[in-house]
């Protein structure tokens, strides 16, 4: 008699989520082809086979007074959420990221008796230590990409896995540095600066305007120096457009994330997982980081820990220069990548520094590592 296939419920509530979500997928129907996957994501899980029933666009909210403004269409998703439980009675929930929504969603399968593994741990290190009795009592399996992560709940008396970081695999560039460059019209032998200023509207809105300022900035002291803005994917392009009216000159902007980063000198990045992408290629950068005054006192009064930028914070130091709120200025964005352009010494030892770090992430190979946990877990063989 055939065994009804296994079915995972997954929720991934932003767009960092779906790019950790939808290899671990991939590689969990490596292993188990027959499993079934249903829940929240982005476009990246939906190729990766998930039959998504709501969009990480309506739940990607940064900040506690934009959880506040949108809080009805998030309670409507989550209601909608634990109904899809009672109703598909899934074999598991796996659970990504974004603790607001899924500590609590795992609270209410804890009680339908679903088993609760979560991959990418909530980062309780950082604020909201108390979360982590909580976590001890609903999440079977806890599955984190960082070291310190492991060793920190140790100290809870709590048992997780290490897997290492998936970017250490996803980070490739397809093109040479020089090809790209000569590719988008650009000369290979010119310094180049990347502009990253994030994945989330609202990101876009507050880091771009002085990121472009202090382009203009440097410019006029480096005449060479050339820029490209990086674009992701997930955004509309029309957000862009009001603040690139006010561009440098010879500006190029591109979506080919990985091949222009990888193509860049030094980068100006919004503080995030794109932080860690920059620090793997072993790119000097300025971190910077701005968000509503209200959001910004409450994270001061919360977060326990000296660094906001994950290169930091994996590296237990300061690596690279952070700029924040009011900081995170033309003039201080400027004065960071032009000490870098003018000290090559300086910018030597950054990316010296960063080299230690993808040391630190794990070997290649964590999407299947947290696969073969997961299936573990599920009670199937993953060989």
């Amino acid at each position: 008699m055939d065994r009804t296939p296994q079915k995972i419920l997954i929720v991934a509530g932003e767009e960092s989520g779906d790019m950790r979500a939808a290899p671990l997928v991939r590689a969990i129907h490596t292993y188990a082809p027959d499993i079934r996957f249903i829940g929240i994501g982005g476009e990246r899980l939906r190729q990766a086979g998930v039959a998504t029933f709501a969009d990480i666009n309506e739940l990607a909210v940064i900040g506690f007074t934009e959880v506040l403004i949108h809080y009805p269409r998030i309670k409507r998703i989550f209601d909608m959420t634990v109904k899809k439980l009672q109703e598909e009675r899934p074999d598991a929930v796996l659970l990504v990221d974004y603790p607001g929504f899924n500590l609590r969603l795992a609270e209410k399968a804890k009680k339908l008796g679903i088993k609760v593994i979560y991959y990418v741990s909530p980062q309780v290190w950082a604020w909201k230590e108390s979360r982590v009795k909580l976590i001890k009592r609903v999440v079977d399996r806890m599955i984190v990409l960082f070291p310190f992560e492991k060793e920190f709940y140790a100290k809870h008396g709590y048992e997780v896995d290490f897997v290492g970081h998936p970017l250490v695999d996803e980070n490739r560039a397809d093109k040479g540095a020089s090809d790209f460059l000569k590719s988008i019209g650009l000369n290979d032998k010119a310094p180049t600066l990347a502009l990253l200023p994030g994945s989330r509207n609202k990101e876009v809105s507050r880091h771009l305007p002085p990121m472009l300022e202090a382009a203009i900035l440097l410019k006029k002291d480096h005449p060479k120096l050339q820029i490209i803005l990086l674009q992701a994917k997930n955004l509309n392009k029309e957000i862009f457009d009001k603040p690139l009216k006010k561009a440098p000159h010879g500006l190029i902007v591109s979506r080919d994330y990985y091949n222009a980063l990888n193509a860049a000198d030094l980068c100006v990045v919004a503080s995030g997982t794109a932080t860690l992408e920059t620090g793997i290629l072993g790119k000097p950068m300025a971190v910077i980081y701005k968000t509503s005054w209200l959001t910004f006192l409450i994270a001061r009064l919360v977060i326990r820990i000296p660094y906001i930028s994950l290169v930091n914070i994996v590296a237990g130091k300061k690596i690279v220069e952070e700029l924040l709120q009011q900081h995170a200025n033309p003039k201080k964005i400027a004065k960071v990548i032009d000490d870098f352009l003018r000290n090559p010494e300086k910018a030597r030892a950054t990316r010296k520094e960063l080299a230690g770090l993808k040391t630190k992430l794990g070997s290649p190979g964590a999407s299947q590592r947290a696969a073969k946990i997961i299936l573990t877990e599920l009670g199937k063989s993953s060989h």
